[in-house]
């Protein structure tokens, strides 16, 4: 018995932290060998073994499986409206637009978007700065602020955008026509397609005829 404790002792002392499990129990004896690999065919242990069932593409979703979905918990109104607005920011309009097709009788969308307001999670002028970041790269101030007015932000962040804008109307038109097109058109025709082009980017007429006569871009602060 004191030769076996010996021996037990020996094989925790020379253990190894960071060798694999089952390395260390072949080492003391503990695991099956190199030379006999585990039954395949049968198991004398009692134990039905793990394994992954496939569901093949179009086939329904077993009893089961369907049981322990249903079993989910209802999300939230609240906890919805934090997923969506986890992701990007949201207009007030377009979020009670979401929303409106899960809120259960009684539930008030505007009582809910008041919290989320006061709590700073949603704001229309973080709206609004986002759809510029995403936007003035490519579009002029006509595009952007009809996007705005389709969510319904107050006029005076319309406004604000708008005026903040214009500031760069005239560069931003230039690089998107640069990109674009490169250089001046040759015929009318030629003209006539840059210049849908711009408007159909939201780019005024003003603009637009700046750009095509070659003005240069310090008439921008005229």
């Amino acid at each position: 018995m004191a030769s076996s404790s010996r021996k037990h002792d020996s094989s925790s002392e020379d253990f190894d932290p960071f060798e694999s499990f089952d390395a260390h129990d072949r080492a003391a004896g503990l695991g099956p060998s190199r030379s006999s690999p585990p039954n395949r065919s049968g198991d004398d242990s009692g134990e039905t073994p793990y394994t992954r069932s496939r569901r093949q593409p179009g086939e329904a979703k077993s009893a089961d499986t369907a049981s322990r979905t249903s079993q989910r918990p209802a999300r939230s109104l609240k906890g919805r409206a934090l997923g969506y607005l986890s992701r990007r920011e949201y207009s007030r309009a377009e979020l009670s637009r979401k929303l409106a097709p899960y809120a259960e009788e009684g539930e008030s969308i505007d009582e809910l978007l008041d919290s989320l307001e006061s709590e700073g999670w949603l704001s229309d002028s973080r709206f609004a700065e986002s759809l510029i970041n995403r936007r003035a790269s490519r579009m002029g101030a006509g595009r952007i602020v009809g996007e705005l007015k389709r969510h319904s932000v107050g006029q005076a962040l319309v406004e604000e955008v708008s005026a903040q804008l214009r500031e760069t109307e005239l560069a931003r038109a230039q690089a998107v026509w640069r990109k674009k097109f490169g250089q001046l058109p040759e015929t009318p025709n030629e003209r006539a397609k840059q210049a849908r082009f711009l408007a159909a980017r939201g780019f005024s007429q003003a603009i637009i005829g700046k750009i095509l006569k070659g003005i240069d871009e310090d008439w921008a602060s005229e």
